[in-house]
């Protein structure tokens, strides 16, 4: 059984880095998708930054990373950080991204001017 998300990912995409834990359940990723989508923030960077440490490695899908940034922005929407994080991810993903990408730089770079 899973305990966190990161582990129901690792059971249903694997993980570059360790091996996939047994298991006693089937894995789809329609299942996977709706915890996903109920995630609290903490637990999609966990499953992020434990998943794809360096960003362009990793065994989550490229739909995966996106919605979980797309989820994890929707919490945090104020966190520069994050936002220069998704924005890079979307960079390594070809030019139909481009603006998006650019477009949360910019909002990072706004919400840090306005700090004091």
């Amino acid at each position: 059984m899973h305990t966190t998300l990161t582990e129901h990912a690792r059971c249903v995409y694997g993980d570059e880095y360790r091996p996939t834990p047994p298991c006693d359940r089937g894995h789809d990723e329609a299942s996977f998708l709706e915890e996903l989508t109920f995630a609290d923030p903490d637990a999609l960077l966990a499953m992020l930054r434990e998943l794809t440490p360096h960003l362009v490695d990793g065994h989550l899908p490229v739909r995966v990373r996106n919605l979980a940034y797309r989820l994890l922005l929707l919490q945090r929407p104020d966190e520069p950080e994050l936002l220069r994080e998704a924005a890079d991810s979307l960079w390594l993903h070809g030019p139909d991204w481009d603006g998006r990408a650019t477009a949360l730089r910019a909002r990072a770079a706004e919400l840090e001017a306005r700090r004091p």
